[in-house]
C-alpha cells in the first residue's frame, strides 16, 4: 500500500472497546468518547456495539454525534457563541458552561428550547492536577477552564444539574484517587443538588499495568457516597491507545556533521504534532529510541528522523536500526491513532496520510484518500 498511511487495527480497537465497556459495567459509570482524541466516523458502527455516547467540545463535534454517531453529545466549550447555540441545542443532550456569566447568558435558550430534553452543568476547577507537562494542565493557577469553590454561590441557579471537571492526561486510577480527594473537599457540599458528576478524560486504563480494578472500586465507592448521581467518563486516548500506527518511506538521506537524517514522505509537525508539543519520542518499529543527548557519531544504522516540511524542527531523533536505511525504506511508528487525525494539518500541501483500516482477518479498508482538491478547498 502506498505510503503515508494510519493503520488502524480493527482487533486492537475492540480490545480496547471490551475493556472500556467491562469498566463502565462493573463500576456503573458511563464512559463515552472524547472526540477530541478520536473521530474517524466510518468506525463508529464498530463503537455503536460497546458504548451509546459521545463527548463534544464544538458546534462540529456535536454534529457528528448527533449525524454520525446517532447519539446526543456531552458538549463542553470553554465558551459558546449566540450563532452556535440552537445548532448546539439540536445535537446535545447535556451542555456544560464554563462559567456562571455563560450559563446565564445561554439557560433561557436552554430553557425555551423543546425539542428534547437538555441537562446543562458547569465545569468546576479542583485546583488539583498531576500533570506535569504545562501545556495540557487545566488547573494551572489562572486557568480560563472551571469555575472555584469560592466563584459558586451556596445554592446552585435553577437549572444546573451537574459538574464537569477535567484534570487528567494519560493518568492512571492514583491519579482519580487523588483528584476526588481535593474535589469533594471543595464541591462536596453541593452534591446534593446534582444529578451527574463528569470526570472528565485522561484515564487511559487500556494501558499496560493500568490498575483497572482500582478504577472500577473509586467509581464503586464515589457512587456508594453519592447514590443519587450519575457518574461519566470521557476519556480519549484510551479507546485509541495502542491500536495502530503511521506508516511512512524514506525519501533521501542526508548527514551534516555526522548526523544523518533520514527524510520521510511524513511530517511530525503536520502529521505527528504531539511527538513536538509534549514532547516525546514515539517508537519506531523495528528500531531502538536512543536519548538525544547522546553522541552518534560514526555510530552504524543511527538515523535522526525528519519529515517532509521546510519546518526548520521537524525533526526527531535518535533511533538505531537494525540495517542500514535506504530510499524506500518503510519506516513505522507505533501508536499513532489516538490524537493525531483529529490534529493533523496540511502545511505546506504535504500529501496527507490516507486512513486505512485493517480488519481482523488482515484484509484492509481505505477509509479516506487525500488529495490535491482536499488542500486546496480548505483555502477557498
Amino acid at each position: 500500500m502506498q505510503t503515508p498511511y494510519y493503520n488502524l487495527e480493527e482487533g486492537l480497537l475492540r480490545r480496547n472497546l471490551a475493556l472500556i465497556r467491562n469498566v463502565a459495567q462493573e463500576s456503573g459509570a458511563e464512559i463515552i468518547l472524547a472526540f477530541k482524541a478520536f473521530a474517524l466516523w466510518k468506525t463508529f458502527p464498530i463503537f455503536r456495539e460497546y458504548i451509546s455516547h459521545t463527548t463534544a467540545s464544538s458546534l462540529y463535534e456535536a454534529r457528528l454525534a448527533k449525524e454520525e454517531f446517532g447519539s446526543l453529545a456531552h458538549t463542553y466549550s470553554p465558551a459558546y457563541t449566540e450563532n452556535d447555540m440552537p445548532g448546539l441545542l439540536d445535537c446535545s443532550g447535556h451542555i456544560t458552561f464554563n462559567s456562571l456569566s455563560q450559563f446565564h447568558r445561554f439557560y433561557p435558550m436552554v430553557k425555551a428550547y423543546t425539542a428534547h430534553q437538555v441537562s446543562c452543568g458547569v465545569r468546576i476547577n479542583p485546583e488539583y492536577s498531576e500533570i506535569e507537562t504545562a501545556l495540557y494542565d487545566p488547573c494551572a493557577p489562572g486557568s480560563r477552564f472551571g469555575m472555584l469553590a469560592s466563584q459558586l454561590p451556596e445554592t446552585l441557579p435553577e437549572g444546573i444539574e451537574g459538574f464537569h471537571c477535567h484534570c487528567h492526561c494519560e493518568s492512571d486510577a492514583l491519579a482519580l484517587e487523588h483528584t476526588l480527594e481535593h474535589l469533594e473537599a471543595k464541591f462536596a457540599k453541593w452534591m446534593p443538588q446534582l444529578k451527574w458528576l463528569n470526570l472528565g478524560g485522561g484515564h487511559l486504563m487500556t494501558r499496560s499495568g493500568y490498575d483497572v480494578q482500582h478504577l472500577i472500586n473509586i467509581i464503586k465507592g464515589l457512587r456508594q457516597r453519592y447514590p443519587w448521581l450519575k457518574v461519566i467518563l470521557e476519556p480519549g486516548s484510551a479507546f485509541a491507545w495502542q491500536t495502530g500506527s503511521l506508516v511512512s518511506s524514506v525519501v533521501d538521506i542526508v548527514e551534516n556533521k555526522g548526523i544523518r537524517t533520514a527524510i520521510l514522505d511524513v511530517s511530525f509537525t503536520c502529521h505527528m504534532p504531539d511527538c513536538l508539543e509534549m514532547p516525546y519520542q514515539p517508537a519506531v518499529r523495528g528500531a531502538e529510541s536512543i536519548p538525544f543527548d547522546t553522541d552518534v557519531t560514526g555510530v552504524d544504522n543511527v538515523y535522526r528522523l525528519g519529515g517532509n516540511s521546510c519546518l526548520s524542527g521537524d525533526y526527531m531523533g535518535y533511533w538505531r536500526f537494525e540495517t542500514p536505511l535506504r530510499i524506500g525504506d518503510e519506516v513505522v511508528f507505533e501508536d499513532m491513532i489516538h490524537y493525531t487525525t483529529v490534529k493533523t494539518n496540511m502545511f505546506n500541501g504535504i500529501h496527507h496520510p490516507s486512513l486505512v483500516l485493517e480488519r481482523p482477518d488482515g484484509s484492509r479498508q481505505i477509509l479516506r484518500r487525500y488529495t490535491y482538491e482536499d488542500y486546496r478547498d480548505r483555502m477557498d
